[in-house]
């Protein structure tokens, strides 16, 4: 009698915001058990459509921003590029307005890229590198890396931890996490960075050192918006967004992120992904 119900459950247990479009479905006669069966199922229902309706806000807001801030950027260059003598308030004003233009460019993006991530919409699925892609990110910031003196261990970087997915937000959540690591940084630190393998799993891990951290504000991170105090804003360039599309985008393949203060001061950044068999042909 109580097997029915053991299933519905368990079936709801399983279902979360990452996969509200499933539904029990449960067969059988029009009794108790399926009455109740309907009715998680018809709540669902409501629960997608919400979530999807607030993601579309996003991306439609994100998107329609996106035109007055080119007005005012063009604006601006027009305003400075007059043939008479600029003042030099006006053009350090310009500048001024530039910077939080960019910002709120930098905002917009990380609302896009986050909105598509959590509607799990990937069209270029293939098997990557995970110890690639995390090279390019570094090959990639070396001029940071090094304005910061930052030493970067990673001779632990595998080329053959493979994961499937999209190769655009793969790069994407390895560009966020390498960022974190150098902005979020002391100046003449260190960087260690792995790709290992577990079982199924695909893991990268990101380490970087500095002060003690609290791990009550460390595992807020992944929510948007969340910063370990003013400190660890650096110069203002970050918004907010960066290791919650990082969150997003391990959901989004199957994956997790884990984000842990270490003992001995710093933070460690673990991305587990789906092991994948290894590809064939043209290297990720």
């Amino acid at each position: 009698m109580l097997r029915p119900l053991r299933t519905i459950t368990a079936a709801t247990r399983r279902i979360s915001a990452d996969n509200l479009h499933e539904r029990l479905a449960v067969p059988g006669p029009a009794d108790e058990v399926k009455d109740l069966a309907d009715t998680i199922d018809e709540l669902l229902e409501r629960l997608e459509s919400s979530f999807a309706a607030q993601r579309r806000f996003v991306a439609n807001a994100s998107h329609e921003l996106r035109t007055p801030l080119a007005t005012m950027r063009a604006s601006l260059d027009v305003a400075v590029a007059k043939p008479e003598p600029v003042p030099p308030q006006t053009v350090a004003l310009a500048d001024r307005l530039r910077i939080e233009l960019d910002q709120v460019d930098r905002l917009l993006e990380g609302f896009l890229l986050l909105a598509r991530t959590q509607h799990g919409a990937m069209s270029d699925r293939s098997t990557i590198s995970l110890g690639r892609t995390v090279r390019a990110a570094l090959d990639a910031r070396a001029a940071d890396i090094a304005a910061r003196r930052l030493t970067v261990h990673d001779g632990d970087l595998h080329d053959d931890t493979w994961t499937q997915g999209s190769a655009t937000l793969l790069s994407r959540m390895a560009d966020n996490v390498i960022d974190n690591a150098i902005t979020h940084n002391d100046e003449g630190g260190w960087i260690t960075v792995a790709t290992t393998t577990d079982g199924t799993t695909a893991l990268l891990v990101v380490e970087t050192g500095g002060r003690l951290l609290d791990q009550e504000q460390v595992a807020r991170l992944a929510q948007p918006f969340q910063r370990l105090g003013a400190d660890r804003t650096g110069s203002g360039d970050g918004s907010g967004l960066g290791l919650s599309i990082v969150a997003a985008i391990a959901t989004a393949h199957g994956g997790g992120l884990d984000l842990a203060a270490r003992p001995e001061g710093g933070l460690r950044v673990a991305i587990s992904l789906p092991l994948a068999a290894a590809r064939t042909g043209v290297p990720a």
